[in-house]
């Protein structure tokens, strides 16, 4: 597993007592690249400046080059340097602030920041969110003097060789919490070699992985030396301690499954759904116009943006119609209407809340196909059917628990190559992560539904023919991109 390795300008800086992890200088890391051969270290820099072309600029530089993690980013650094590179993150951060100070006086200038904690409770939020921004140890929030609001004036690296002892206390308090692993490691017979968050929540009702189904993948991913420890939304400030995540909660770019994708990005982790993938699969009307361009076969459609686009749907598609709601997923926000009337009061509806919808001409299958697609290889295929009298595999319209339908799994040998083909070419065109494709087989020939990220890959299902070949690929996918 990884090692933690703090940087400093000089061994004198720091106390080396108050911290279990290996602490060498700056001038020492640059000067002996071979050091960490084989191993990839994270890099805490706690150097006394990181001016633009630093001894400790060059230290996060170099580490970058290695394949090290290092906090803070040469991309940090020069971010920080000037007040225009960085506008950006103001207005959410200051309506974070004003939030927090909403009830109370505003907090002293500057607000120091360590590893994205603060000494003040009603800041706590505002610190991780700074810390999102901004990946450094220690940062000052300088605020504009004598205004009605909390306002940022300038955001800035702290001095560490300035602080006193106690303010070296907090710091290093929070870089070791910053550090903590709570999670007890996996009982194999030597030890992992790489930990793997897995983000899941334990309340969802249709979660795309079961807690036994990921107790089974950590039992696989064990005997490759890799622990697979659950992580929920709170543990977002401690990301940083795994080597990969793999998020098993329905994603959603509005919600913290997309910050904890952002977050393993900007941390140099691999990462399954990454921010790319979620931001292309989640939408449908950009996944209708990207297979069209690659020529992929999809049911024809049209896109719906107001009442007057609704004649032109009737006339070209026919009825029945599927109208979607872009950012649907789970069988969510899809529906089938039957004639004019049901389109034009169901769409007027929705586009309430949605500037565009999809509509769908509906197309009766013989079968209906899921493939699983990773690094851009099948790693399933399975045929879902039907819940019970109704026209999709999840039945949201209970009145009380989504009902779902059976399924069959083949051998990826025994699957349509047709199929499996389509599939492949529609997963491509997303990315190198996980996919599920979901397609419809008719005798008029194959047409991709949609591409998912974040697909179900149940134990006893997703695997049923495969068995632990699933979840060794899975586990590999991670181990080669770490060791890349």
């Amino acid at each position: 597993m990884s090692q933690w390795v703090v940087l400093s300008g000089r061994l004198s800086d720091l106390d080396n007592s108050a911290t279990p992890h290996k602490v060498m200088t700056s001038r020492d890391y640059l000067a002996r690249p071979g050091l960490f051969r084989g191993q990839r270290p994270k890099i805490i820099n706690l150097s006394r400046s990181y001016a633009y072309q630093s001894r400790s600029y060059y230290a996060s530089l170099l580490a970058e080059a290695r394949g090290h993690r290092v906090i803070p980013s040469v991309e940090t650094m020069i971010d920080l340097s000037e007040k225009k590179l960085y506008e950006n993150s103001l207005p959410e951060l200051e309506a974070a602030l004003r939030k927090a100070c909403d009830k109370g006086e505003p907090p002293a200038s500057p607000i120091r920041i360590y590893f994205g904690y603060a000494g003040d409770q009603r800041l706590e939020r505002f610190a991780k969110l700074v810390f999102d921004w901004f990946r450094a140890p220690a940062l000052d929030i300088h605020l504009e003097p004598k205004v009605d609001a909390p306002t940022i004036r300038r955001i800035a690296f702290s001095a560490l060789g300035k602080l006193d002892d106690g303010e070296m206390a907090r710091l290093y308090a929070a870089m070791e919490r910053y550090t903590a692993r709570e999670w007890r490691t996996a009982k194999t017979k030597t030890p992992a070699k790489y930990a793997f968050a897995t983000l899941y929540d334990p309340r969802e009702e249709l979660p795309p992985s079961s807690v036994d189904t990921l107790k089974h993948w950590a039992r696989v991913a064990a005997r490759l030396g890799v622990d697979v420890e659950p992580i929920t939304r709170k543990d977002l400030p401690r990301l940083a301690n795994f080597d990969a995540l793999f998020i098993r909660e329905t994603t959603s770019i509005s919600n913290h499954t997309y910050r904890f994708a952002r977050r393993a990005m900007q941390e140099g982790m691999p990462v399954i759904d990454d921010p790319i993938s979620m931001i292309r699969c989640t939408n449908k009307v950009y996944l209708n116009e990207l297979m069209a361009a690659n020529g992929v076969g999809c049911p024809p459609s049209l896109m719906v943006a107001g009442r007057e686009d609704l004649k032109r749907a009737a006339d070209e598609l026919g009825f029945p119609i599927v109208l979607k709601v872009p950012d649907g997923s789970f069988s969510r926000g899809v529906k089938k209407v039957e004639d004019f009337a049901a389109l034009e009061k169901l769409a007027m509806a929705w586009l309430e809340d949605s500037d565009l919808l999809i509509a769908q001409k509906f197309m009766p299958t013989k079968f209906d196909w899921r493939i699983g697609v990773l690094g851009g290889e099948a790693l399933f295929a399975v045929q879902y059917l039907m819940a019970k009298s109704h026209w999709q595999i999840i039945n949201h319209e209970t009145g009380g628990r989504p009902m779902e339908g059976g399924f069959k799994t083949f051998a990826l040998g025994d699957a349509p190559p047709h199929v499996l083909d389509a599939g492949l070419r529609a997963a491509r065109c997303i990315g190198d992560g996980l996919y599920g494709v979901d397609l419809k087989e008719t005798d008029d020939g194959v047409f991709v539904i949609e591409v998912n990220d974040n697909p179900n890959l149940e134990h006893g299902v997703e695997d049923q023919v495969e068995k632990d070949e699933v979840w060794t690929r899975l586990t590999r996918w991670f181990v080669d991109r770490i060791e890349r």
